[in-house]
């Protein structure tokens, strides 16, 4: 199966798209269709051996909608030429709106102003003569309304005529066919009014046709620019992007732009430019600001061999990379396909919106036949059907038609979850799909790996302890000079310590450097044989065990959290002792507390000893009940499952920082993943951590929680919208032309309360 994405153009309701995943999903070798409302675009999966995407653009474009594929490269070409068409649709939708609202504006001066017969009265003189009858005048008057409605009906009203032939070649209906139907009506009914015998000296109501037409397109417009608004963060995201490449080609460096980039290029990166593309440093030095991608606010240094990503932001240096990944595959690109794949995902909730649209226009213009019905019948028993009593019951079925809005109901969904999910990657927090966002609202209890997601995952020096005749200075200096060399996670923390510190590590100081495995290293200064590991190498180099000094620093002055390794001398003996352990980010206990102040229970699971585990739950605030340790990788899954509400009201989420989680993290309701950023993160879970913050669980929580209450917020809103002014129009309290304004208004109510969670404070 392969999967492709749509820009589609020209609709307007949430029919409109249901129309189209119908239409779309019943061709052969098609397997899913779906289409965002809001986004303005849809995804097909289907098989290539069965149909292809040319077939697809054509039958929506029967439909009567605009459809390209979106291509996976060259894609800030493509977009850049969506939104010039976007913005040249926007003044070309100016441009009638004006032309229809100074027509309309003509024709209530006319037909409702004693200005519009002062207007109209040379004319009648000189069709009629001065001593014109009053149905003459009339007559007159509705034909100059007649010539001014027909622009704003059959130009301004094509829009929907044309979406609304479209629906009706596919046997269905959409808010086009209302409007259409409507306005259809109350042109024909003015006509009649205009022409009639019966009717001379009548005024006819093209006003509402006209005023119709002028609001809903109004409408239409506020609509298209709010959505516009909605889909701002995959916008910035992609902005973030640069345009050119400074490439190597042979012995020149020429511009090139980023979608031409291949892989192997030799990109040249000078300071403050955004690096064009992923791969590794090959040449120079600089430093990095890596923050819209990590959150990390200080720059990274990077040299020869070190990783760069994509649109982060170079400092003062100039450095040289090799570009490794391209295109659709660079890690900006993969989060920009993430965000945009979460946009126009359907969560679980959209299921009703979906039933309900499905019967919405037939049971619309249903009931607004059934209104003009209904008047008539109550006219017949009372003062019998005249022209007025026609007119009346004509425009109550008219009002009915026109104020109902399927819009409101199509997008209370998809603009909260496209505004969610943009919130959510602004602050590095990438939701995968719209039932994770919905499900995370529901969490009551969270899971936390321990090393990398609590803590560091990297050990820190916590204590250094010395014996009578050397210095804290003298035991980091010897052990840093032996443990350079090294790769060891512990030598890192020491060198780590010793620069914070201020102290000098002597280089070319040791000769004869050897690991010992499972004890530590050892190495000659000056023909004098020392080492630093565990008790192990020291009982190998003295002969004899721990000095009580050294035991007791390392049970009450490191604690039983921290790994302690001892500097021993062949000669003299244990000179000192350095204690290291993995610290909690500076961000966990806050995080913790978060959770818990948001009804979460958290919990901790590792493999770590329970001594550790347990210190690091009492550093973050988790109660020891909640502290599972010792616990094997093939055990963390079953841990995670026991948790798990069988009725499904208080879901689990497991937390971890990657693959080595995977398990745990497919046993829970919701997965989450710290990133910082790398590659495998991307791929495992359902919620991705891009800043490596605890707090980012908690905001995660917050966000689907207050994109949960906007949905239904506007669910609200649609429903009680036409609940409450459907019966209104009905009973003939709301004109045609009030119910038009209220329409408009509808669907710019529900986009513009959705963009409001962009204030939300998570």
């Amino acid at each position: 199966m392969q999967t492709e994405r749509i820009a589609i153009e020209g609709m307007h309701c949430a029919n409109c798209s249901a129309l189209i995943e119908k239409m779309v999903g019943r061709m052969d070798g098609v397997q899913t269709c779906t289409v965002n409302l809001a986004a303005n675009n849809g995804e097909v999966t289907f098989d290539p051996s069965a149909t292809n995407m040319a077939h697809v653009v054509q039958t929506i474009v029967e439909l009567g909608y605009g459809a390209t594929v979106i291509p996976k490269e060259n894609r800030a070409a493509f977009d850049a030429e969506r939104r010039q068409r976007e913005a040249a649709q926007q003044v070309h939708d100016v441009r009638i709106f004006v032309m229809s609202l100074v027509l309309t504006a003509m024709v209530m001066i006319v037909c409702m102003t004693p200005l519009g017969m002062d207007l109209v009265m040379p004319l009648a003189n000189a069709v009629f003569g001065v001593g014109h009858t009053h149905e003459q005048m009339m007559l007159v008057m509705n034909v100059a309304c007649l010539v001014l409605t027909v622009p704003v009906q059959f130009v301004a009203g094509m829009r929907f005529y044309r979406g609304a032939w479209g629906a009706l070649k596919a046997r269905s209906a959409n808010m086009d066919t209302l409007v259409a139907v409507g306005t259809t009506i109350a042109f024909a009914y003015s006509l009649y009014v205009t022409f009639s015998p019966t009717t001379m000296g009548k005024m006819a109501p093209f006003e509402t046709s006209a005023m119709l037409i002028t609001f809903v397109h109004l409408g239409k417009m506020l609509e298209a620019r709010a959505k516009g608004r909605a889909g701002e963060a995959v916008e910035s995201l992609m902005s973030l992007a640069p345009k050119t490449a400074h490439v190597r080609r042979g012995n020149e460096v020429v511009d090139v732009p980023t979608d031409d980039l291949r892989l192997g290029d030799v990109v040249e990166v000078r300071p403050g430019e955004r690096v064009p593309v992923d791969g590794v440093v090959v040449s120079g030095s600089s430093s990095v600001d890596e923050s819209m991608l990590t959150g990390e606010p200080m720059p990274q240094e990077k040299a020869a061999g070190d990783e760069v990503t994509g649109a982060t932001i170079n400092g003062n240096g100039t450095f040289v990379v090799r570009a490794t990944r391209v295109g659709a595959d660079s890690t900006l690109s993969r989060i920009v396909e993430m965000v945009e794949k979460a946009q126009g995902s359907r969560p679980q909730i959209q299921q009703l919106a979906d039933r309900i649209a499905a019967v919405f226009v037939p049971a619309i213009l249903s009931i607004g036949l059934l209104t003009f019905l209904g008047w008539l019948a109550y006219a017949a028993l009372g003062e019998g059907i005249n022209g007025a009593t026609f007119e009346r019951a004509l425009m109550a079925g008219v009002s009915v038609v026109v104020v109902a809005c399927p819009c409101a109901l199509g997008l209370a969904t998809p603009t909260a979850v496209m505004v969610g999910t943009g919130k959510g990657a602004e602050q590095g927090i990438l939701i995968k799909d719209g039932d994770v966002l919905q499900q995370a609202g529901d969490i009551r209890k969270v899971v936390f790996d321990k090393t990398g997601t609590l803590t560091q995952g990297m050990p820190m020096v916590v204590g250094v302890a010395h014996g009578e005749d050397a210095s804290e200075e003298d035991v980091v200096r010897f052990c840093g000079a032996l443990e350079r060399g090294s790769e060891h996670p512990l030598a890192r923390a020491i060198l780590m310590y010793a620069a914070e510190n201020d102290i000098a590590i002597p280089q070319d100081m040791v000769d004869d450097f050897e690991a010992v495995p499972g004890k530590g290293v050892t190495g000659r200064v000056d023909g004098e044989l020392f080492g630093f590991g565990n008790e192990l190498l020291v009982r190998d180099l003295t002969g004899s065990g721990l000095p009580d000094w050294c035991r007791e620093f390392a049970t009450k002055g490191a604690g039983a959290h921290a790994t302690v390794m001892y500097l021993v001398f062949e000669s003299y003996g244990v000179a000192g002792a350095i204690a290291a352990a993995d610290q909690p980010k500076p961000s966990a206990k806050e995080g913790v507390a978060r959770l818990q102040g948001r009804g979460c229970e958290v919990y901790l699971l590792t493999g770590d000893a329970r001594g550790a585990a347990a210190w690091v739950a009492q550093e973050v605030g988790i109660p020891k009940e909640c502290v599972m340790a010792e616990v094997l990788p093939e055990q963390k899954a079953k841990r995670v499952e026991a948790l798990r509400d069988p009725e499904q009201k208080a879901l689990v989420a497991m937390v971890g920082d990657g693959i080595n989680d995977t398990p745990a993290l497919a046993a829970a309701d919701v997965s989450m993943v710290m990133s910082a950023g790398s590659d495998a993160a991307l791929e495992v879970g359902q919620v991705v951590l891009m800043h490596d913050d605890v707090r980012d669980v908690s905001r995660a929580i917050a966000l689907s929680r207050a994109t949960m209450r906007k949905i239904h917020q506007n669910f609200g809103w649609a429903l009680g919208y036409n609940l409450l002014l459907i019966p209104l129009a009905a009973l003939g309290i709301l004109p045609p032309e009030l119910s038009s304004a209220c329409m408009a208004l509808s669907s710019v109510s529900v986009v513009t309360n959705s963009l409001l969670l962009r204030r939300a404070n998570l």
